[in-house]
């Protein structure tokens, strides 16, 4: 045993209570725990078990409610919340007895609280989750049978969301930024996973597989794109309330460097194989892959930091630069006749590492970030009215949104389930309801996985259930099971669903158990389990299906409709200096989720039966040219500065507007399905407008004019592209 071993210092209780708090789902998982610990003691101290069960599922339906907000706009979200919970609950009381009246308004209120999704990922839970209650309140109806007290079990499902409601509100108050901290800490896990992945790129290898590595960045990229986001909303409820609060300033300056390495880490100065060729020799693809990988630790640690580690050490990274410096110098000196005309763009991708290597050393204490981001404005995409509200609603009332096929989907496996609750299980079959409710989702892919693990999650649930219930017949221990059962469904579900609904059966036939006969609903949840499933698996297939590759011209014609939008806004910029304003943000994070959009769509057709999908080749081969032709424009943003040469006025600014009007021309023939023609002379008069220098120029005028012909160079391929998914749709 070594001394470091002998001596290594033993957790202090609050080091541990901190470790345990930087976990992404320890709290969430800390309220449930007291929400539903509190409701056990209780019941258990009054003698009213036969509480439990109601006040538990109005807890989880409350916990999945939740929205992250600050303290006063979670409390009017619980408000809210609950007064949904209590109508829909109410509701379910009162029609109950009445199996048509049931129906109508079962119908009614999922198709309308589904359309609410138009309104944004917050809607979409807090409806979800009373849909969720509605049916927790029909499983409540088995249980005790329609009495005249339709108030009971309405009240008490709203009691438990309140409690948890309750307990939501003050956690915030207590601790309004661990979200946001927490939040950046997965954004920069995600930042530095994609440097990593992009140092493959670096790797120096004869026959190096370009493309495969491109489709990992690219997907990788989605990862970053759904954590900044994520962030950006987290950071944006707490500016409107807490603006002077200088963790708001830290926040701020964090998320704005994030956004900034990103965009370096995502540049491309060069042509990849080109590079390989030239310096295969030579040790400065090594330096550069060894420098993003350091770099992409950096980030990792700084994720550490922000979850209560230790302060981030860049010295790694720096002495990576420092040998890629000196690697430069080494081939400056040789100045080799085959590197020579690369080496330009290599001092310019150093430069990048360089400016992403000063990022990381300013993030231990980062500047106000009103003195580098003037605009620090944040976009809302929320509605800022109930008329913006019904607008956006209305507007998705048509069969092209996926808005108002999931609804009408939804909508019908309800109803459906309903009817066959009825033939099947008159009286223990609303679990086929709560089933459809959580399987049928807005596509094929995501359903069909969802299914497979909502069956195998049950058949789990039921096992481990029947056991325990038959190895430990105490009450105390069947209560502190479903206590821990509920916490753990909200820990996995989601990362682990299968694991999760397990959890959530086991709770629920432990809870059971408290009042009735637990062993008599273990085949009648099993059969309808089933069920559920069955029906949302045929409703996805047959009503108004989305197939993703039915959709992929227009996702592909949205790449490049980003591009577009990012290449004008990059205009705009060289014209008036760098500035990171609110339209500059917008146009690269537009085209950023285009692009992250565009990777999901292949995922999920891949998934999808072999006669709907399509030409799997050349779909990855156009996300491979749309992730290259974004890296690109990257670069131009990575090094954005004032260049009067890039003004619409003169030759470059004409080359470059007619490059974005080519991108936008290839996007509406896409959109609208029209042939797309594979060279009309364009490309060749940008590429000359491009060349035609007349004189010598710096080198800032000299690396746009590289980036627009890198860009240019991958409209022929691109057309190629379109023109191939266009024969595949067509078919």
């Amino acid at each position: 045993m070594t001394p470091s071993q002998t001596h290594r210092p033993v957790p202090s209780p609050v080091r541990s209570f901190r470790q345990l708090r930087s976990l992404d789902q320890f709290s969430y998982s800390l309220r449930v725990f007291v929400a539903l610990a509190g409701v056990m003691a209780g019941c258990s101290i009054f003698g009213a078990l036969d509480l439990v069960i109601p006040l538990f599922l109005g807890v989880i339906a409350g916990a999945l409610a939740e929205t992250d907000d600050s303290w006063w706009g979670r409390a009017k979200a619980v408000a809210i919340t609950l007064a949904l919970f209590a109508v829909s609950a109410f509701c379910v009381g009162l029609f109950a007895p009445t199996p048509w009246l049931f129906v109508a308004a079962m119908i009614a209120s999922t198709f309308t609280l589904s359309m609410s999704g138009a309104l944004g990922a917050r809607y979409t839970t807090i409806a979800h989750a009373t849909l969720t209650l509605a049916v927790y309140a029909m499983l409540g109806l088995e249980q005790v049978g329609a009495t005249p007290d339709l108030w009971r079990a309405p009240l008490l499902l709203t009691l438990g969301a309140a409690w948890y409601g309750l307990l939501s509100v003050v956690w915030q108050a207590l601790l309004p930024f661990e979200p946001v901290t927490l939040g950046l800490a997965g954004l920069f896990d995600e930042v530095g996973a994609y440097l990593e992945e992009k140092s493959a790129l670096f790797e120096p290898r004869r026959h190096p597989d370009i493309e495969g590595a491109r489709v990992l960045l690219a997907r990788r990229n989605g990862g970053v794109v759904i954590a900044l986001n994520r962030v950006k909303e987290l950071i944006r409820r707490r500016v409107a309330t807490d603006r002077d609060d200088p963790r708001v300033e830290r926040c701020l300056a964090l998320f704005f460097t994030a956004q900034d390495i990103h965009e370096r880490a995502s540049s491309s100065h060069i042509a990849y194989e080109d590079f390989t060729r030239a310096f295969f020799h030579s040790d400065v693809m090594f330096r550069c892959r060894r420098l993003l990988q350091a770099q992409g630790r950096a980030c990792r640690a700084l994720a550490r930091r922000l979850r209560g580690g230790p302060a981030v050490d860049t010295a790694e990274s720096g002495q990576a630069l420092e040998d890629l410096h000196a690697s430069m110098a080494f081939l400056k000196a040789r100045d080799l006749p085959d590197q020579r005309p690369l080496m330009p763009s290599l001092g310019d991708l150093v430069a990048n590492l360089e400016a992403l290597q000063s990022d990381l050393e300013r993030t231990e204490a980062p500047a106000d970030p009103a003195a580098a981001h003037p605009d620090t404005s944040l976009f809302d995409d929320s509605p800022g009215s109930l008329a913006e509200a019904g607008r956006r609603v209305m507007s998705h009332l048509t069969p092209a949104s996926p808005v108002f096929r999931h609804a009408l989907r939804l909508t019908l496996a309800l109803g459906v389930g309903y009817c066959l609750k009825i033939l099947v299980h008159p009286a223990q079959g609303y679990w086929i309801l709560l089933t459809a409710l959580f399987v049928c989702l807005p596509n094929y892919a995501s359903t069909r996985r969802r299914l497979w693990q909502r069956i195998a999650g049950t058949v789990l649930g039921l096992l481990a259930g029947w056991a325990l219930i038959t190895l430990f017949p105490a009450r105390e221990i069947q209560q502190s099971i479903a206590v821990v059962a509920g916490v753990a469904f909200f820990v996995w579900r989601t990362g682990r669903y299968t694991l999760a609904t397990g959890a959530i059966t086991l709770m629920v036939l432990c809870c059971f158990n408290q009042v009735v006969d637990g062993y008599s609903i273990i085949w009648p949840r099993l059969i309808d389990t089933l069920i559920g499933s069955a029906i949302s698996g045929l409703v996805v297939v047959f009503v108004l299906p989305d197939w993703q590759g039915r959709q992929l011209h227009k996702g592909v014609a949205a790449t490049l409709t980003g591009a577009s939008g990012y290449l004008r806004a990059l205009i705009r910029q060289y014209g008036s200096s760098k500035s990171d304003d609110l339209a500059y943000r917008v146009a690269r994070r537009t085209a950023q989720e285009a692009d992250a959009a565009l990777s999901t769509t292949l995922s999920n057709m891949l998934q999808e039966p072999e006669r709907h999908r399509r030409d799997a080749d050349a779909c990855m081969r156009h996300l491979v040219l749309s992730h290259t032709l974004l890296s690109y424009l990257s670069a131009l943003g990575a090094h954005r500065d004032a260049l009067p040469a890039l003004a619409p006025d003169r030759p470059l600014g004409r080359a470059a507007l007619r490059l974005a009007g080519a991108l936008d021309d290839l996007a509406a023939d896409l959109a609208a399905r029209r042939a797309v023609a594979l060279d009309d002379g364009t490309d060749d008069a940008i590429a000359r407008d491009l060349a035609d220098v007349a004189g010598p120029i710096d080198d800032r005028e000299r690396l746009v004019r590289t980036q627009l012909a890198l860009i240019c160079r991958q409209l022929a391929p691109i057309r190629r592209s379109a023109q191939q998914i266009q024969a595949t749709i067509g078919t």
